[in-house]
């Protein structure tokens, strides 16, 4: 397995990858994170425009994980709620992790992958945020070693628990 910056030829790739993580949040007691067909095949394009996305590929070079990583101000990050962020230094944000199900380790591997990218640009910080209802998220996040944080809002309001590791 590795690790890359996803092209547009990844597009139907990570379509097909957010559509099978939809299902199985939808299986697993999350039917409402995604569940509005977000990201979109926009916001997907979008942000592969960027250079944010990384696709997790295998050896014929196919997609089967994604995530974006961002290393500037997250602006949903600016007020926290219940809660605090352990600093307020510089830190790269890990958002919209999803697999296809086929392989094992997914997490370890994008941490891995954001740790290098932090350490390349001299950021000491992670954070990532996920639903309420998204458990299979909060048990790899905390076994990860990241610390909850508090309660950040979305744009659009909606709440998510957020998470901060140090490194």
């Amino acid at each position: 397995m590795q690790i890359r910056i996803a092209t547009s030829e990844d597009l139907d790739d990570l379509v097909r990858i957010y559509a099978a993580a939809r299902r199985y949040m939808a299986e697993h007691g999350n039917p409402h994170q995604w569940g509005d067909g977000r990201p979109s095949p926009e916001e997907i394009a979008s942000s592969v425009e960027e250079g944010a996305y990384r696709v997790g590929v295998d050896e014929d070079d196919r997609a089967h994980f994604a995530f974006t990583i961002y290393n500037e101000e997250d602006p949903t990050y600016q007020q926290i709620y219940d809660g605090a962020w352990l600093n307020d230094e510089p830190y790269v944000t890990i958002h919209r992790v999803a697999s296809d199900g086929t392989m094992r380790g997914v997490f370890s591997s994008v941490l891995a992958r954001a740790k290098d990218e932090a350490s390349k640009l001299g950021i000491r910080n992670l954070r990532i945020d996920t639903h309420n209802d998204n458990l299979t998220m909060q048990h790899i996040v905390a076994k990860a070693g990241f610390s909850y944080c508090g309660i950040i809002h979305l744009e659009d309001g909606d709440p998510r628990l957020a998470y901060q590791l140090v490194l």
